[in-house]
Parts: structure tokens; C-alpha cells; sequence
């Protein structure tokens, strides 16, 4: 099989599992929250429910469009696009998977493993940004205005905390090659919840923070606070460019929360017995990664349906003021401790 088309059939079917995965996970927030708060939630379409998603999909995908008067058409039209590609593009550079061998070929169940993999995931999110505001500067209203005014300042703020979080983990893994970290982390306790990772816990707690807030998640919800500001950077928006918005904010969830599980809980590691079938040896990596990667993402919905709504100054202060200098006195500790780890004490 030629590199290219090896290339193509794995974009293709990432998308395809992506694309999927919102589907089933638009439906379970809803089937949860309402469980959380002792409500019924879907329960029409399809066995449970679960066809709802779909039938919410075909209605936007087929509803008119409205494009205000005041906007600017172009930006306008592209920017839910610039809003899905990064979220799409985030997700090439996760293994899902650990390496498995057809013929003698090993095949990697990651689309890309580049060497700079949590350079491009900081880059691509960075994109995100410029999505947002666009989409409310041009609408030509000022309460998407806000919206993405305040979107703008909440992510660039928590996207410091979040970089910051990482450089432990590139000091300790000594690449930021997403596939090496995972591999890095195979080892002890059953490759389940790696040691290292001990060492870890505060970048884990900064980046899952960072993550709420980069995904316009609640407590973070302000980019789009109804009671404040209608509906946020995609007040003016309807039909399909809505549904673009809503896609990319699962498809960013779900992203962080594989983020988070393959950089800090063992990815796909996990026990795999030695005498079991071929097939089991393949899927077993796969199944460890998806639970880990669901259980975060009950957790997303469990804060939704829990906490309420910061107010903005109490976000910005809590992003300059504490996540940001915790994440830099860490990285100066765990800087001199991985010196004396690995070059020993000046002294001695």
C-alpha cells in the first residue's frame, strides 16, 4: 500500500469516527444531564432517543441560512468553517491505538505522528480563536461583538495555563512527539495509570481546567451567556453555520479529553494478556483509550449539569492570577527535579 493512499484511507476514516462520535455525544450530554437532574430528555427518535441527534443534524442542515444586512458576507460565511477545521485537524495527531503489524508492516492507528505533535495541537487551537472573533465582528451586531471579544480574552488567557502545563510533560518525556509521550508513559502499574504521572498531577489539573475554558464548557461559559449577551459570537447565526459552531464545540471536547488521557493517563495503555488472539491484542489499546477518553467526557458533562456560571472578572483574574503563575513555579520545580534525576546534585 503506496503512503498516500495509507495517508488518505486514515484521514478518511478519522473524519468519519469523529464526525460519528459527535453524533452519540450531543445525545449522551443531553440523556446525562437530564439524568443528573432528574429530567426525562430525548426519548422520541429512534430506540432511547438516540436518533435525535440525527434528526437535529437533517433539520439545520435544511433550514435557511439568515445572513444580516450590516454583515460582512465573506468573513461571515467562512468563518464556521475556520471555526470546524482546526477541530477536525486536532484529532489527526492522536493515537488512538498502539502500533499494529499486517505482513510485516507496522501500521500506526494515528493519521500523522509529527515531531512537533503538541506544537501543531497549541497551533491549531490558537486557529480556533481567530474563528470566534471573526464570526462576531462580522455578523455587525454588537452583542456577537461581546461574545467574541470575550471569547478572544478567555482562550488566549487559559491558552497560556494550558502550553504552560505541557512543558512538564516535554521535560519529562524529552519530545513532543505525541506518540513518544505515549509510549514513554508504558510501564508500570499495568501501563493503566503510569507512575510518572505522579509527578504530573498539577499540569493534569491546570490543562483539564484550561481545557473547560477552551472549549467554552461551564463554569466557562461566558462566550455564550443567553442571559447576558442572547447567545454569544453565533447570536446572528442559523441553519448549517450554526450547526458548523455546534460541531466544532463537541468536537473540542472530545478532543481534550483524548488530549488529556494520552498525555497524562497512559493513552491507549493498559494490561493486554500475552497468549490472546491477534485481534484481541489490536483492539484492547483501542478500547482502553475510548474509555478513558468517555469517562473524561462524562466528567465535561458532570460539571455542566453541577456548577454554575463564573462571573468574568472572577475567570480572567483566576486564569492571570492563579493558573498561570502555579503552571510556571511547577515547571521550576519539576525543572530542578528532573536535573537532579538525571544529572545528579551540583555538589556532589
Amino acid at each position: 500500500m503506496s503512503v498516500f493512499l495509507e495517508a488518505a484511507i486514515k484521514v478518511v476514516i478519522a473524519f468519519a469516527f469523529l464526525l460519528l462520535t459527535v453524533l452519540l455525544l450531543v445525545w449522551a450530554e443531553r440523556k446525562w444531564v437530564s439524568d443528573l437532574q432528574n429530567r426525562i430528555g430525548p426519548n422520541r427518535a429512534g430506540p432511547f432517543g438516540i436518533l435525535q441527534s440525527l434528526a437535529d443534524g437533517a433539520k439545520a442542515f435544511f433550514k435557511e441560512a439568515i445572513r444580516p444586512t450590516q454583515a460582512e458576507f465573506g468573513i461571515f460565511v467562512l468563518a464556521p468553517i475556520a471555526a470546524l477545521i482546526p477541530a477536525l485537524l486536532i484529532f489527526l495527531v492522536i493515537p488512538i491505538g498502539a502500533p499494529i503489524e499486517i505482513n510485516g508492516t507496522v501500521y500506526t492507528l494515528q493519521v500523522m505522528d509529527l515531531n512537533i505533535g503538541l506544537l501543531y495541537v497549541l497551533a491549531m487551537s490558537s486557529v480556533a480563536v481567530y474563528a470566534i472573533a471573526l464570526a462576531g465582528w462580522s455578523s455587525g451586531s454588537k452583542y456577537p461583538l461581546l461574545g467574541s471579544v470575550r471569547s478572544a480574552a478567555q482562550m488566549i488567557s487559559y491558552e497560556a495555563a494550558m502550553g504552560l502545563a505541557l512543558v512538564p510533560v516535554v521535560l519529562l518525556a524529552g519530545s513532543t512527539s505525541i506518540a513518544e509521550i505515549v509510549n514513554v508513559q508504558q510501564g508500570t502499574f499495568g501501563s493503566f495509570i503510569p507512575a510518572w504521572n505522579v509527578a504530573l498531577v498539577p499540569s493534569f489539573v491546570i490543562f483539564l481546567i484550561a481545557g473547560f475554558a477552551e472549549t467554552n464548557r461551564t463554569p466557562f461559559d461566558l462566550v455564550e451567556a443567553e442571559s447576558e449577551i442572547v447567545g454569544g459570537y453565533h447570536t446572528e447565526y442559523s441553519g448549517l453555520p450554526f450547526a458548523l459552531f455546534f460541531l466544532a464545540e463537541y468536537m473540542n471536547v472530545f478532543n481534550i479529553s483524548a488530549l488529556t488521557v494520552t498525555l497524562f493517563l497512559g493513552g491507549w495503555g493498559g494490561p493486554v494478556p500475552g497468549g490472546a488472539p491477534t485481534i484481541i491484542q489490536w483492539m484492547l489499546p483501542v478500547v482502553y483509550f475510548l474509555v478513558k477518553t468517555w469517562a473524561l467526557v462524562f466528567f465535561f458533562v458532570w460539571v455542566r449539569a453541577t456548577m454554575p456560571r463564573m462571573r468574568y472578572d472572577h475567570l480572567m483574574e483566576f486564569g492571570w492570577k492563579r493558573l498561570i503563575p502555579v503552571s510556571l513555579a511547577w515547571i521550576i520545580v519539576c525543572a530542578v527535579a528532573f536535573g537532579f534525576r538525571d544529572f545528579g546534585a551540583p555538589w556532589s
